[in-house]
């Protein structure tokens, strides 16, 4: 298990797992399901400025990836927590006389000025842009750039859908395929029930209850309910600003 334990060190589980194509994708059904209109977006090339706004771990970077992969136009990658005016300015630049999709993570980061930096490019369609927020756009987003994109939620994924995503780690050479690991239906209904819909939670709750299980001498490694609560954290309360809205207007 020596090999694994460097492996891991350098690239988690929930990063190898990512979905490298529309067919390997789990969850969001309603938007891209057979049918759903952001998998005909994806399908067609035909991509439109859009916000994927929903809680960690839905899938939100992993669609923009996808679309990176199948889309013909330039794709620029930004994160707001470390990118300012000038590296949009510099990535506007690179787009020159052809379709480009710049995608920012954690949109909502971006304050007012850094937003108003993109709206003319949006709106003359020099960029698409694709923003991924957990944030609600409406409240995050300044009114303009949020009316000028499409916006797609997406939910927190079901218990099946999280279960699927387990076995699928447990079964593939990029997971822990290659290794002798059991893990019955109880130990992954404990997993699916407490990651609250989040697919890197719970592959991250998968990843550390291996490895606190595994030795180096280890043959096979037997992931059980008991050995889950021994090595997970029990679940702090989560509370953001769209719960603080949503409270609010349960009283209104």
């Amino acid at each position: 298990m020596e090999l694994f334990l460097t492996e891991q060190r350098n690239k988690p589980l929930a990063w190898r797992m990512m979905p490298a194509s529309l067919q390997e994708f789990v969850g969001q059904e309603d938007l891209l399901g057979t049918g759903g209109p952001l998998r005909r977006l994806i399908e067609e090339d035909r991509i439109v400025s859009l916000i994927l706004y929903g809680p960690p771990g839905t899938g939100k970077t992993a669609i923009a990836r996808i679309i990176a992969k199948k889309t013909e136009a330039r794709f620029v990658s930004l994160n707001a927590v470390t990118a300012g005016v000038k590296d949009i300015r510099n990535a506007i630049a690179y787009s020159g006389s052809g379709r480009t999709i710049l995608f920012i993570d954690e949109i909502h980061r971006f304050n007012r000025l850094q937003q108003d930096a993109l709206l003319p490019h949006v709106e003359s369609g020099e960029i698409t842009l694709i923003g991924a927020s957990t944030q609600n756009p409406f409240f995050a987003l300044v009114p303009a750039l949020a009316s000028r994109s499409t916006i797609f939620e997406f939910n927190p994924l079901a218990p099946e859908d999280i279960k699927l995503l387990i076995r699928h780690a447990l079964a593939s050479e990029k997971g822990l395929g290659k290794y002798r690991v059991e893990m019955d239906e109880r130990a992954m209904d404990y997993i699916a029930v407490r990651c609250s819909g989040d697919a890197r939670k719970a592959l991250n709750m998968l990843e550390l209850s291996f490895l606190t299980a595994c030795t180096p001498s280890s043959s096979k490694v037997t992931i059980t309910v008991e050995g889950l609560k021994k090595s997970l954290q029990q679940k702090s309360f989560y509370y953001d600003e769209d719960l603080h809205y949503d409270i609010i207007s349960a009283f209104i």
